[in-house]
C-alpha cells in the first residue's frame, strides 16, 4: 500500500509536468545520502520543455540535471524512496506525500492537480561569457566548430578560459592606461589563455598588445604560430626555450601562466618578479616539492596519510607562494578559478605590485619561518636579498 501512495504522487507529478500545470516538486528531509533537497521546475530549451532537477547537497554544492517529462513518472517514483517529505506544488492544487520514522507512508493531495492555468516554463539561463565560441582561435585550438558550437568535451576548457579572461578584466585598472600593453605567458603550452588573452585586450578592451609566448616544447610553438598567422595576431611571437632565461627588451606589465606542472610555476612567479611585472596570474598544476621535502614533526598525523597529505600539500605550496609575492613587493592572493568538478587544478594565484605596502621584510620573515617550519630547511634567499 504505501509503494501505491510512492506512484501515485509520482504520476500526480509527472501528469502536472505533461500539463505544462507544474509550478515546482520538492523532495526534502532525507532519510540516507548528501542530497539535502531535490527541486523540480519545468524548463525551455528551444523546441523542448524538460524537468529541471536541482540537487542541493552537503557543503553547499549544487548541481542539476535536466529529465524528458516522459521520464518524470519513474524518476521521481525512485527518489522519493530516500526522502520523508516530498510536495508537489501544481497552479490547480498540491499533494504531500510524508514518510512517518515507523515507515508509514501517507499521501494529502487537494485541489485538481493537471487542470490549472499552465506555467509559462523558464528559458535556458545562458551565462554570458565574454567569448562565444564563435571566435576563430578556438576553432583551430580545437575548442569548437566551423558554426561557433563549443565541443561538448570543451566546455569545461571554453569556461575555464572565460573565467580566466573575468580575472584579467579585474586586473586591468593595475596595467598601464595608455600604449602598448606587454604580455607574456611563460610555459604557456598549447597557449589557450595566449590566444584568449592576446583577443580579449586587442578587440574587446581595443588595447595595443606585444606579447611572447614561450615553452620547452618546439613543435608545439609552431603550431601556436601558425594558428596565430591563420588568425592575423600579428603581434604574438612563440618561442621554444627555458624560460628562466627570458628577456624581453621590454618589461612585461602582465605575465600570466596555465597548469605549469609542479616547481614550474615557482620559476614563472620567479621570472616575473625578476622582470618587474606589473600584475601576475598563474594557475599551479601539480605540488610535488614540498611533498618530497616535507619534515615537520608537528604534521606528522597529517602526512602519514598519502591522500591528507598530497592535498594539504597542495594548499601549503600555494600558500607560500602568496608570501614570496608579498615580500616581493605585490598585493597577492589565491581564488578559486573555477568550480572543482570541471577541473581539480582551479586554484588561482593573482598579484600586483604594490608600492604602498610595507610589509615587505616582515613577509619574508614570515615565509622563511613557515618553510623552515615544514622542511626544516632554510629557504633559498628571495629575489630582493639577491639583488641587494
Amino acid at each position: 500500500m504505501s509503494e501505491d501512495k510512492v506512484l501515485l504522487f509520482a504520476q500526480l507529478c509527472a501528469g502536472s509536468a505533461a500539463a505544462n500545470t507544474l509550478k515546482n516538486f520538492v523532495l526534502s528531509s532525507p532519510v540516507e545520502g548528501d542530497t539535502l533537497k531535490i527541486k523540480g521546475t519545468l524548463r525551455k530549451y528551444s523546441k523542448d520543455t524538460v524537468v529541471q532537477l536541482e540537487y542541493f547537497c552537503t557543503e553547499g554544492r549544487v548541481r542539476q540535471e535536466n529529465i524528458s517529462i516522459d521520464s518524470v513518472s519513474d524518476v521521481v517514483y525512485e527518489k522519493c524512496k530516500t526522502f520523508s517529505r516530498c510536495d508537489l506544488n501544481d497552479t490547480g492544487g498540491t499533494a504531500s506525500l510524508m514518510r512517518s520514522k515507523k515507515g508509514k507512508v501517507s499521501l494529502i493531495k487537494h485541489g485538481r492537480i493537471g487542470s490549472g492555468e499552465t506555467v509559462e516554463a523558464e528559458g535556458h539561463k545562458v551565462k554570458n561569457y565574454i567569448l562565444n565560441g564563435s571566435e576563430e582561435f578556438l576553432y583551430h585550438l580545437g575548442i569548437s566548430d566551423k558554426n561557433g558550437r563549443v565541443h561538448d568535451k570543451k566546455q569545461s576548457k571554453f569556461r575555464q578560459i572565460n573565467r580566466f579572461l573575468e580575472y584579467v578584466g579585474d586586473m586591468l585598472k593595475y596595467l598601464p592606461k595608455e600604449g602598448t600593453v606587454k604580455v607574456a605567458d611563460l610555459c604557456c603550452g598549447k597557449s589557450y589563455l595566449s590566444f584568449a588573452v592576446y583577443y580579449y585586450l586587442t578587440i574587446v578592451c581595443s588595447r595595443s598588445v606585444s606579447m611572447d609566448c614561450m615553452d620547452l616544447k618546439a613543435s608545439v610553438m609552431e603550431y601556436c604560430s601558425d594558428i596565430a598567422g591563420r588568425c592575423g595576431f600579428d603581434n604574438m611571437t612563440f618561442a621554444a626555450g627555458d624560460v628562466t632565461k627570458y628577456s624581453p627588451d621590454l618589461k612585461p606589465h602582465l605575465v600570466i601562466s596555465l597548469h605549469a606542472c609542479d616547481v614550474a610555476t615557482d620559476i614563472v612567479l620567479e621570472r616575473a618578479v625578476a622582470l618587474g611585472a606589473e600584475v601576475i596570474l598563474a594557475t599551479p598544476c601539480c605540488h610535488r616539492q614540498l611533498s618530497r621535502e616535507l619534515n615537520c614533526e608537528s604534521l606528522k598525523f597529517v602526512s602519514r596519510n598519502s591522500v591528507l597529505k598530497s592535498k594539504m600539500c597542495d594548499a601549503l605550496t600555494d600558500s607560500l607562494r602568496v608570501l614570496r609575492l608579498e615580500a616581493d613587493g605585490y598585493a597577492a592572493d589565491a581564488v578559486e578559478l573555477i568550480d572543482p568538478e570541471d577541473t581539480p587544478k582551479n586554484v588561482l594565484i593573482r598579484a600586483h605590485k604594490n608600492k604602498k605596502l610595507s610589509y615587505g621584510n616582515r613577509k619574508a620573515e614570515e615565509y622563511k619561518a613557515a618553510y623552515r617550519f615544514l622542511t626544516g630547511k632554510d629557504a633559498a634567499p628571495l629575489l630582493g636579498e639577491r639583488q641587494a
